[in-house]
């Protein structure tokens, strides 16, 4: 078994040729939507970032440029890539402009009577400077007027330095428009779980992956995610708290749908009267979306979800000529209600579906292989499984209602994946007889199979380098045939790891959020953020209470109990207090540094620098296909 990628194999082939006979890859529709109002292509060919480096490179994939997919990229997943490739300043109505293919999002420029509103600022300043720099160039010199963020997630907020100015930002008059809870959201999802998110992003964007037919082709969102970029965050000084809210800004009226809780805890649509135009951010694209997402995060509701499209039907449908969104491309005309109906229904069938199959006694992973779309929603390319699945959306809705235990009680309690490896290696007989099993699955397309017992011997002896590499080959071809763009960088990714023995990021640490998340974390979160990060054992039973008195800022009250953290309540008297700035509060909290000596402490020092030492760093090096190995402290 080589040590090297490797081609697609007869049974992927023969996979990719089924996908490509049971679905229209020549229908037209989406590429007219895709390509309908260009008015200019980028200005540059890549965007380049604070370290002289390409943060987006526009012919990174330029290997789609062929219309046939290759063998080793599932056929429809290459239709989408292609689509997704389309890049470039795009007239949605007389006054409604987006850039599309400039990062994994689009950003909306709506026409004012001084300036432009702008709808979800990208994932990097970098991008959205670039867009805006193409919007002027094409359509004239004209301010930001206002920003709206749709939801809490950072492709739609990231870039907001890169539009405004550090007096805009500033400016607490200067209308920045976001649904209610969106700053405690946005920053909220980068604090408890933060480090293991980025490194799972790390596999569900193909961020390490090579460019080309054998590596990252697409997410199915979008191309990808900005390389290295800058994150911003500036905070909203309007907040949306009720459906049917009305704004005037800059002469554009606007009228707000809240969704909290379905594609992002805190996500809005928007409704144009002037141009009768209807924005669905992210609740509404050009795929299956994620229930729950390959990073990590809360599962979502995909109830809810279905009932608020139904309700943005009711609502607006009527009076609607166009409808967009921030990703993929507008719908027009009647399109429009057939397009959110389908989206809606595909929603509430796969909920029903789960639930119906869960209160017939079967568990997850069983309904996950049982569950497919009906034909009339199957047939719908923005249904398909290009970013979310069918497959692990349905094991998400068990999961909201029904949590991880299936009620076998043999799986109360399972072996970790060492000690189970190791006991399974044995019991087949050991790791010759278990590559022989694997080769033989390997033979027939068996690669689920195959995956799965090798994981096994992987876990068992990761130094067996065969065993890597057969585990590599059987995720490779995977991910070949992965219609799904996450699913693919998934796999890939995995074989990339296996075949380096986890070489890529190992040791590496360092502060998973950007100075802006940093700023923008109340106290109470950094309190939050420290108790994750104290390893209550190594604090040697610290106990007492501790006001840091901020210069800057309001008194953070800290309990410690054993070591453990908890808010003290307001009649627990202070044990010890520390006079400090916010910023090196942050510091303490985010473990940028943990060195108390220069601290203004007064009461007990020992609690403050026996705790202050007892915090993890935390990397995100940490091996996920082969057994952990910790590469923070």
């Amino acid at each position: 078994m080589e040590n090297a990628r490797q081609p697609a194999s007869a049974a992927t082939i023969s996979h990719q040729r089924s996908v490509a006979d049971n679905c229209d890859l020549t229908d037209p529709r989406d590429e007219v939507r895709a390509r309908r109002g260009f008015l200019a292509g980028p200005l540059n060919d890549t965007i380049t970032g604070r370290f002289d480096h390409a943060v987006w490179d526009f012919h990174a994939f330029d290997f789609e440029s062929r219309e046939t997919a290759p063998d080793s990229v599932n056929p429809s997943l290459w239709r989408q890539a292609r689509l997704n490739n389309i890049a470039g300043l795009f007239e949605v109505v007389d006054g409604i402009y987006q850039v599309r293919g400039f990062d994994i999002s689009n950003i909306t420029f709506i026409r004012g009577e001084r300036g432009w509103v702008v709808l979800d600022p990208l994932t990097s300043a970098e991008t959205a400077r670039a867009a805006y720099d193409l919007v002027t160039a094409t359509l004239g010199e004209r301010p930001i007027s206002a920003v709206i963020y749709s939801h809490s997630h950072v492709d739609h907020y990231g870039g907001v330095r890169g539009i405004l100015s550090d007096e805009q930002c500033a400016d607490p008059n200067f209308p920045i428009i976001a649904p209610s809870g969106f700053l405690h959201e946005a920053v909220s999802e980068n604090v408890t779980a933060g480090t293991v998110m980025l490194r799972r992003a790390m596999y569900m964007y193909g961020a390490l992956l090579p460019r080309d037919e054998f590596g990252h082709v697409d997410t199915g969102l979008g191309k990808g995610i900005p390389a290295l970029p800058t994150v911003s965050l500036v905070a909203p000084t309007v907040s949306i708290t009720e459906t049917g809210q009305v704004l005037s800004i800059d002469g554009v009226d606007m009228e707000f749908q809240l969704t909290p809780g379905s594609e992002a805890p805190a996500e809005m649509h928007l409704y144009l009267p002037q141009w009768r135009a209807l924005c669905v951010p992210e609740n509404c694209t050009a795929t299956l979306h994620n229930l729950y997402t390959l990073r990590g995060a809360q599962v979502r509701d995909a109830l809810a979800w279905s009932g608020y499209i139904n309700e943005t039907i009711e609502r607006y449908v009527d009076r609607s000529d166009v409808l967009f969104a921030s990703h993929h491309w507008p719908h027009v005309g009647q399109d429009i209600g057939e397009y959110l109906a389908d989206q809606r229904d595909l929603y509430r069938y796969l909920h029903d579906a789960t639930m119906r199959l869960a209160n017939h006694g079967y568990v997850m992973d069983e309904i996950a292989d049982m569950v497919s779309l009906p034909p009339h929603l199957r047939s719908v390319f923005a249904n398909r499984d290009y970013y979310g699945t069918v497959h692990h959306n349905v094991r998400a809705i068990y999961n909201r209602y029904l949590g991880f235990f299936d009620g076998n009680p043999a799986h109360l309690a399972p072996l970790p994946p060492v000690e189970v490896g190791s006991r399974y290696v044995a019991a087949i007989g050991g790791s010759t007889r278990v590559l022989e099993v694997a080769r033989e699955a390997m033979s027939t397309g068996d690669y689920r199979w195959a995956v799965e017992l090798v994981n096994h011997l992987v876990f068992s002896d990761p130094e067996n380098e065969e065993a890597r590499l057969v585990q590599a080959a059987a995720l490779e071809q995977l991910g070949y045939q992965s219609e799904s763009g996450p699913w693919r960088d998934f796999y890939l990714t995995g074989a990339m790891e296996l075949r380096s023995n986890g070489t890529f990021l190992r040791g590496m640490t360092g502060n998973a959020m950007q100075p802006d998340v940093v700023a923008a974390l109340t106290v109470d979160m950094l309190r939050d953020l420290w108790g994750v990060r104290t390893d209550a054992h190594r604090a040697g039973g610290c106990t007492g209470v501790i006001d840091f008195v901020l210069s800057d800022g309001p008194t953070m009250r800290l309990g410690l109990r054993g070591g453990v953290v908890y808010a003290p309540a307001a009649f627990e008297l202070t044990t010890t207090t520390v006079r400090t700035t916010r910023a090196v509060l942050a510091d303490l909290a985010t473990g940028a540094r943990d060195n108390s000596d220069d601290l203004d402490v007064t009461g007990d020092r020992t609690l403050v620098s026996t705790w202050c030492a007892a915090g993890d760093r935390f990397g995100y090096g940490f091996d996920i296909v082969l057994p952990h190995r910790n590469s923070g402290r």
